[in-house]
């Protein structure tokens, strides 16, 4: 059976523009090629937060930052969105398609030095995330498959929702305690790492 032909919607995607679709597989039904490079390049941009939140950690366990909890959170999201991408990549293959290999590119983070920059980094991070897995929702529905529509909706949109609201809660706490972008981490940010209940949830 033919696959559906994809429209060409206005979107700000991470496409996959060198997208290798499998050829031979038996197992492909109404996947649009379109939204199987969308899904591909969303992907990479899963694997590229987690290789960010992972290097938030590293900067939080230094011994002149020394907040602990703080790293485990940012370890702790790191673990959840590689496992994210792994599942995207999972259902790449039920479908028919393939996941393609890419360079991750670096995390970008290297001038963090406090929890303001780095809940601030993580949470238009999460934001933009939270907007490319809505747009796939909508490019499936348009392309005809809302079999990848409900799947994304369900697995991957409402966890990022949840990610935001927790964020940005301790985003408005640390602001409370007087923590800035200024410098390096201070005495709101120790209270921020012993007291903020969401950081131990891990």
């Amino acid at each position: 059976m033919a696959e559906p032909s994809s429209k060409k919607l206005k979107t700000c995607l991470p496409t996959c523009t060198h997208h290798h679709e499998l050829i031979g597989t038996r197992v492909k039904q109404n996947f649009p090629l379109i939204v199987e490079e969308s899904l591909c390049g969303a992907v990479t941009v899963r694997m590229e937060l987690s290789y960010r939140l992972q290097a938030l950690a590293e900067i939080f366990e230094q011994d002149h930052v020394a907040l602990p909890r703080v790293a485990g959170y940012f370890h702790h999201e790191a673990e959840e969105e590689l496992e994210t991408a792994e599942a995207m990549m999972g259902y790449l293959r039920e479908r028919g398609g393939q996941y393609c290999n890419k360079d991750i590119q670096r995390p970008g983070c290297e001038q963090v030095c406090n929890i303001i920059q780095a809940l601030e980094l993580t949470l238009a991070q999460w934001k933009k995330v939270s907007g490319y897995m809505e747009e796939l929702c909508l490019l499936s529905k348009e392309n005809g498959d809302h079999h990848t529509a409900s799947v994304v909706k369900k697995r991957f949109v409402t966890r990022v929702v949840t990610k935001i609201e927790v964020v940005g809660n301790v985003l408005t706490n640390a602001r409370r305690l007087g923590c800035t972008h200024e410098g390096a981490s201070g005495f709101g940010e120790y209270l921020i790492d012993q007291l903020q209940e969401e950081l131990g949830k891990n």
